[in-house]
């Protein structure tokens, strides 16, 4: 994932460009660059292969400085990660400098007819030709940077995040977006465009984020925005809550351990205000969606992706238990592609801690095209997802800049929970007696969370013991095979240690073919003695720790 930031107002744009891309250090990249310019003078560009700090280094070796500019962090997809691939991109005057994230897939088609007109080219990627074709349009139309970059919209191909300055129209930034995502920061008389909220934070918390086909001016006046079809857009202006202060590290080694430790909190204020402790009654006005509708729920489709769609396996578990709806789970990026059975008595509910999720953005519109009423769980005040639904069931769990997801995740289990518990009691499937009962276990859960971080020592002893290991099991039944499936996910994102989660009764039908002394099984087997079933899948659970 690359990383845009990009900033107008009376200070000097490159320390807070530079910043805000440190801040987005966490979707990864090769390279990185920025680009200033100030009152119409050539724009000063600085781009370097590698870390961020050989960025600063070149900045440091020959500073460059600007009330207004843009930066970018890339991660290869066309060209190798070299300084030349290094956003951002120019047209060959040095007119225009483009950044941007996404794929432009009709480049080479682009490209070649450019080249036939003259154009020359100096780098492997698609998006140069992004700035060409801005170059092209407000050289032969005499147009303004916005009504250029409208049409170079017109003739690409793909999906993309963008910001453009221009010498012909300076003092200037326009960004567009169909796909990634672009947020508009709003400041003191200053204005900002980044990928993710988390760049800009410690410079306000007000944002405008923009809808897919949005081109957005950002001027030391205002910003304006229009929509795909070129007419005046007004878009809300979301006010974040987070503390940027919960966007650093506070004395952790790295932001995952941190969020981590943030889960208690995550859980307890995604809970807090939405169930009642003493009766158990749920209360998620903030759904959109009528008692007499809910009531009508035949079935509940869950889409998402990665961990989110892990969170949405276990609360199947939890929906049929507690409700008694049938719910089917699907990923994001196959649900539009078969075609599936929806209606208006199918609840379709979308979970994206970014709420920008391409893909489970794309299976959520096949599913309102459908007529299946949907709602997000979404992390992300004001996102594409949470716009697109009916309602929303925000969780609280404050920004998440860990790349392996952790507080998000446990804070999308508890909005489930919630969300089986409100169904429950508007189709009258649950007694009071156990409403208050199952709130009253919820409202544990944070303490619970708490005792079992206490137990870091011990985890770190395990990984020291097992870290030389090249694959590893993690086996699970009924709720808890979903949570295996996590924990498989997690050692592979973190260690690069190739992981498999797998459904523990399903032992015989072939994992057992692979293992061996030096394969490590973690094996999730909570239980509770006073709920009969639970017992038999614990003792079941016990019978398959004896096959390996």
């Amino acid at each position: 994932m690359c990383g845009i930031v990009g900033y107008i107002g009376p200070s000097e744009a490159t320390p807070i460009i530079i910043d805000g891309l440190r801040r987005l250090e966490y979707r990864g990249y090769d390279s990185a660059g920025v680009a200033v310019g100030r009152d119409g003078e050539p724009f000063a560009i600085r781009r370097a292969a590698g870390k961020l700090r050989m960025l600063e280094e070149a900045v440091r070796l020959s500073p460059v400085d600007g009330n207004y500019g843009i930066g970018h962090t890339r991660w290869a997809t066309h060209g190798q990660p070299t300084e030349e691939n290094a956003h951002p991109h120019r047209d060959q005057s040095g007119e225009i400098v483009v950044v941007h994230n996404g794929i432009i897939e009709n480049y080479l088609e682009i490209k070649a007819q450019l080249r036939k007109e003259g154009h020359t080219f100096v780098s492997d990627t698609d998006s140069e030709v992004i700035a060409h074709l801005i170059d092209k349009y407000s050289r032969n139309n005499g147009v303004s940077l916005e009504d250029a970059m409208a049409e170079a919209i017109e003739r690409i191909r793909g999906v993309y995040a963008m910001a453009a300055i221009s010498r012909r129209d300076p003092d200037k930034i326009v960004a567009a977006r169909s796909g990634p995502p672009a947020i508009i920061g709003l400041g003191d008389n200053e204005y900002f465009i980044a990928s993710d909220t988390p760049a800009i934070l410690h410079h306000t918390r007000d944002f405008i984020f923009l809808d897919d086909g949005d081109v957005a001016v950002l001027t030391p006046n205002g910003v304006s925005v229009r929509d795909a079809q070129g007419h005046s857009a007004n878009r809300p202006v979301q006010h974040i809550l987070w503390d940027p202060v919960m966007a650093e590290k506070g004395g952790y080694k790295h932001f995952m351990l941190k969020e981590i430790f943030e889960q208690p909190r995550a859980v307890r204020e995604t809970a807090l205000g939405r169930v009642n402790r003493q009766t158990g009654r749920v209360f998620l006005d903030e759904m959109g969606l009528t008692p007499q509708q809910l009531g009508a729920v035949r079935g509940v489709r869950i889409i998402a992706c990665g961990t989110s769609w892990h969170a949405g396996l276990a609360g199947k578990f939890m929906i049929e238990r507690l409700a008694r709806i049938p719910v089917e789970v699907d990923y994001g990026s196959e649900f539009r592609y078969r075609d599936p059975i929806l209606d208006e008595e199918i609840l379709t509910v979308a979970i994206s801690q970014s709420g920008e999720t391409a893909d489970t953005l794309a299976a959520q519109r096949e599913a309102k095209a459908k007529g299946s009423p949907s709602i997000a769980i979404c992390n992300v005040i004001g996102s594409m997802i949470t716009r697109e639904a009916a309602g929303s069931v925000y969780t609280h769990a404050g920004p998440e800049i860990g790349v392996a997801s952790t507080k998000a995740f446990t804070s999308q289990l508890t909005a489930l929970f919630v969300l089986a518990l409100h169904l429950a009691q508007q189709r009258r499937a649950m007694s009071d007696e156990l409403s208050s009962e199952l709130a009253n276990q919820l409202f544990l859960v944070p303490t619970q969370l708490e005792e079992t971080l206490r137990l870091d020592e011990r985890c770190e002893e395990l990984a020291r013991k097992y870290y030389n290991a090249t694959d590893a099991l993690f086996l699970g039944r009924g709720i808890h095979y979903p949570i295996a499936l996590e924990g498989a996910l997690k050692l592979k994102e973190i260690s690069y240690i190739h992981a498999e989660g797998y459904p523990a009764g399903e032992m015989k039908h072939g994992p057992n073919a692979l293992i061996d002394e030096h394969l490590p099984v973690v094996i999730i087997a909570a239980h509770d003695p006073a709920d009969e079933s639970s017992v038999t899948r614990y003792e079941k659970t016990l019978g398959n720790i004896k096959e390996v």
